[in-house]
């Protein structure tokens, strides 16, 4: 069966999805987005998703054509019409087609696209052995250039850093902000385990604020863990006990190398484990 894309209240056969070569989202990265996961047919946190798409679209001037009441049903629609249950949902707003020129005022009839499919970021293998990352050249974007809470379309400053990681042969490589403290990886946020507690960098170092990030420190607080958020160095991450990712695409992943210095044990550790296995019992339980 093709799979079924939603744009603008129409379900397309995934061969015939297509918006306009003149739409600002493709000739600008002029557009909002969301990457959402789906359990067992329910879909995780969606409401905190679609609030942070439409707080994304209104930092952007973005008008959404549509309630948030009814985006969410349409997510729902979608996962269901191509009869998916742990499924990774890419949520798109454009700003639609225009004239070749900046002006978003020559816009008009902003784009809404839903595609639901299947996703494997990282081997299998990484979840039990662990990551090897390296530190990007790359700086991530000054947040008084472009906010990091907007999870706009316009991913190139990731991809720059991504390439660097992958050109070491490293899946993921860490970004720091414009004052060289820890930021967050390409697509994922980052924490550190040390003396039992977890440290990962705050909102105002210029990150995107993760829904699986919140969802990883509600859990670790639940379980008598102390959590802090502060600005970090690459010392935190080199000389940590335990080192991890989170993300909506990622969930939980160990890293276990960065910059060719081991950390920790060279292991995933106890306490990455254990908040693995949580987050999993949480996404069942919300499921």
């Amino acid at each position: 069966m093709s799979l079924k894309v939603y744009i603008g209240g129409k379900l397309f056969d995934k061969a015939d999805a297509k918006i306009s070569v003149y739409d600002h989202g493709l000739l600008y990265g002029d557009g909002v987005f969301e990457g959402i996961r789906s359990y067992a047919g329910r879909v995780f946190r969606l409401r905190e998703h679609v609030d942070r798409l439409y707080d994304s679209a209104r930092s952007i001037h973005l008008e959404i054509p549509m309630t948030r009441a009814d985006m969410s049903q349409a997510v729902v629609d979608t996962l269901a019409a191509n009869k998916l249950k742990d499924a990774y949902i890419r949520l798109i707003v454009t700003r639609g087609a225009g004239s070749l020129g900046l002006d978003p005022r020559k816009t008009t009839d902003p784009q809404v696209i839903i595609i639901t499919d299947t996703i494997s970021l990282y081997p299998a293998e990484l979840y039990e052995h662990g990551l090897k990352i390296i530190t990007a050249g790359t700086m991530r974007n000054h947040p008084s250039a472009l906010n990091p809470r907007v999870k706009s379309l316009n991913y190139l400053n990731s991809i720059l850093a991504k390439i660097e990681g992958t050109n070491a042969g490293c899946l993921e490589a860490l970004m720091l902000n414009h004052k060289g403290e820890v930021a967050e990886c390409t697509g994922d946020n980052i924490f550190a385990v040390r003396r039992g507690a977890l440290h990962t960098p705050s909102i105002d170092a210029g990150i995107l604020e993760g829904i699986t990030r919140d969802a990883v420190i509600e859990l670790a607080r639940k379980a008598g863990i102390a959590v802090f958020e502060r600005a970090m160095d690459r010392h935190d991450i080199y000389t940590a006990d335990e080192c991890f990712l989170t993300g909506t695409a990622a969930e939980v992943i160990p890293v276990v190398e960065c910059d060719g210095r081991p950390i920790g044990l060279g292991k995933p550790g106890p306490i990455t484990l254990d908040l693995r296995e949580r987050f999993h019992a949480l996404v069942r339980s919300e499921s």
